[in-house]
């Protein structure tokens, strides 16, 4: 990121061949003139690996979860850790999401400089240097909203020691985290959550805003467990929040409930909007959706289609593939493409092949279904496949196309995607900021 983040450059960088994936025999150009220059992965005309974006689909994601939110009555602030890009921020933006979600407040300044003006962190502050860098963004940006997460009587004596030594310093506005037992963050217990919420009226330097989950940690994808297992956690959301609004322990207009992983978001909006006597804004925090993937969020989104009633392709589309060289076929049943873990995701499991390219085609075919990843280094895939599909083997200087599982782990390493048409023509390009 750029000292100045509301500087042009910081949103359209000046790309060339020190970013990963950019033609070095081209001349550098803007972020913004990338779609000009005529070129086509197919084509040859940018070297691999390559992570891309597939414009359709990440227009109908985009515009598809927008208008499901909507039309279950919940705002939408999808998580912006997912991409870390501008470009992507603004267009979930003016698609008509209320805000922006962050794990970070270094994330969250480039969410920031994209234009976000209601932002949540949904993890704990607790740092001085963090709590002195949302000082300077509230201060610096006249309309900016910052909420985060506490879990514990410890953090808010750090908020208040902070505090005392920073007079004149805004309040923070805070939401009181419902946790899970042998997952991350939150309050265990309804009563740990109580007298931290009581303990956040008293303190000057915090307001209560809301109540807060996570209820991915906890999704199987069976829909009968899932709706059960999310009905009692938002169920101790609820007490909480009746508690809290019973003393007079919330101070803000609305009462924000959010929740929201990428896994069931259909289950928890449902339970976005308790009755508490008062306002109330139920906060969904998806982030996957832009891009879906091939893999974990794929296997998901088939129990929500069911729940749904979504036909095949009608909800949300795959729209971020790598592709890639096969550079060895060493052996019989074994081709070494030239991937690996430096240039996609592998934390939930390996990369799927989807699609393939002869050297010099500017088309694609399907793969074999028998065609599989079994392990990555740090530069290599080992792609396999089934006996008797040693006709359909790939061969040295093929191009690969894999789908992913989990975006997430997959933007972080890139600076910079191009976004390309069905035919793989470039059309535009985004830039991150990990």
């Amino acid at each position: 990121m750029t000292s100045h983040p509301t500087d042009r450059d910081f949103l359209d960088p000046l790309l060339d061949g020190s970013y990963k994936g950019y033609p070095r025999t081209q001349a550098a150009r803007p972020r913004s003139a990338v779609g000009d220059a005529g070129w086509n992965l197919l084509a040859g005309d940018l070297p691999l690996p390559l992570a891309v974006l597939r414009r359709e689909a990440l227009a109908h994601n985009l515009a598809w979860m927008q208008t499901r939110v909507d039309a279950w009555g919940v705002s939408f602030a999808p998580h912006g850790k997912t991409t870390m890009s501008p470009q992507l921020f603004r267009r979930q933006l003016e698609a008509g999401a209320w805000g922006l979600t962050f794990a970070t407040v270094t994330q969250l300044a480039v969410g920031v400089a994209a234009g976000a003006r209601r932002t949540l962190i949904a993890n704990q502050v607790l740092s001085d240097e963090d709590l002195g860098g949302i000082q300077q963004l509230l201060r610096a940006h006249p309309g900016l909203r910052i909420v985060f997460l506490v879990d514990s009587l410890a953090q808010l004596a750090l908020i208040d020691d902070w505090a005392a030594r920073h007079p004149g310093s805004l309040p923070f506005e805070v939401m009181v985290e419902i946790g899970i037992d042998g997952a991350r963050t939150g309050c265990r217990t309804h009563a740990q959550a109580v007298a931290l919420a009581a303990a956040v009226k008293a303190s000057a330097a915090l307001r209560l805003v809301g109540i807060e989950c996570y209820e991915g940690q906890g999704a199987t994808g069976d829909s009968g467990h899932d709706r059960a297992y999310t009905d009692a956690l938002m169920d101790r959301i609820d007490a909480v929040a009746r508690e809290a609004v019973a003393n007079d322990w919330f101070e803000a207009e609305e009462v924000l409930v959010s929740a929201g992983g990428s896994a069931i978001y259909d289950i928890v909006s449902a339970r976005l909007a308790p009755v508490l006597g008062r306002p109330v804004r139920g906060v969904l925090r998806s982030g996957c959706y832009i891009t879906h993937d091939h893999g974990t969020y794929q296997r998901y989104q088939r129990a929500v289609d069911a729940r749904l009633g979504c036909a095949a392709g009608e909800s949300l589309r795959a729209a971020l593939e790598v592709w890639a060289t096969v550079q060895s076929v060493p052996e019989p049943g074994l081709a070494i493409v030239a991937m690996g873990k430096r240039d996609v995701s592998f934390d939930l499991s390996m990369p799927v092949p989807i699609a393939r390219a002869a050297r010099g085609a500017v088309a694609t075919a399907p793969v074999p279904p028998g065609w599989t990843v079994s392990g990555l280094n740090d530069q290599h895939a080992y792609l396999r496949w089934e006996a008797g599909e040693e006709a359909l083997a790939p061969v040295v200087g093929e191009r690969i196309g894999f789908g992913i599982s989990h975006p997430c782990t997959t933007f972080d390493k890139w600076h910079w995607m191009p976004v390309v048409e069905n035919d793989y023509r470039v059309s535009d390009a985004v830039v991150m900021h990990f």
